[in-house]
């Protein structure tokens, strides 16, 4: 597969990958939504979503060991079957979906999603809470997303913690590990459909250090710019993106 590509395109697609982890590291969340719609201009949908999983399983791994006290165990507990259980529900529609029909349906997420966002800025939402109950259905579709789509699915996690009222040191370190888990089962059913190959692999590994690089500058910007500027960017980028594979 490398010999396909330019030096050019490789160093675009080690641009998208830092800019995706940039946004991971400022938010917390949403390198997989930046990355891959990003990713599948250049290379097959089903091996960007696969690769982009193995770079979030190296970062997620690093940031469940450094933080494992701070996890909310019985919220851990309660997604973590579901989350596993839509984990294979998601891998039985990925490997049956064809690549077109896959792009139109994340360009289609993507869209439902920036929209999401804009609404939650301009239409004020009250402050609410909601049950414990909720994180089956909450942990077998949003990891059943993540699996369709490379990410997206953790934001009704994000959604559902924040609505427990988990704090934000144990909110990055519970999601951190839920994550983690799941990363592990998407692979291995990525990796049973067969999607992995050594230059994948290759090209991997080639990316790795720009998702190191790009998680400790979004880090760092993530400090210099207020949360409600960032939205309103990261949605417009969405939004844009979705319509972009719509069109392709």
């Amino acid at each position: 597969m490398l010999e396909n590509y330019t030096i050019l395109q490789l160093a675009i697609m080690a641009c998208m990958v830092f800019a995706a982890f940039v946004i991971r590291g400022m938010s917390g969340f949403g390198a997989g939504m930046i990355g891959i719609p990003l990713l599948a201009f250049l290379i097959p949908v089903h091996t960007a979503v696969s690769m982009f999983g193995l770079l979030v399983l190296v970062l997620f791994t690093f940031l469940s060991i450094r933080d494992w006290r701070e996890v909310v165990r019985h919220e851990l507990k309660l997604l973590l079957g579901p989350t596993l259980l839509g984990v294979v529900a998601g891998v039985l529609l990925f490997k049956h979906l064809d690549s077109r029909l896959l792009l139109h349906l994340l360009g289609g997420f993507l869209i439902a999603y920036a929209l999401y966002s804009f609404a939650l800025h301009y239409f004020r939402l009250p402050e609410i809470t909601c049950s414990d109950r909720w994180a089956i259905p909450v942990g077998f579709v949003g990891a059943v997303i993540d699996t369709l789509f490379g990410g997206g699915g953790g934001t009704l996690v994000v959604i559902y913690l924040h609505l427990r009222r988990v704090g934000r040191a144990p909110f990055r370190a519970t999601v951190a590990m839920l994550w983690l888990f799941e990363m592990i089962a998407r692979i291995v059913g990525y990796g049973a459909a067969g999607y992995y190959t050594m230059d994948s692999l290759l090209l991997c590994a080639l990316l790795l250090p720009l998702m190191f690089a790009g998680t400790w500058a979004g880090e760092r910007l993530g400090n210099r710019i207020s949360q409600e500027t960032f939205s309103k960017v990261l949605a417009s980028l969405l939004l844009v993106a979705g319509a972009s594979l719509l069109a392709k």
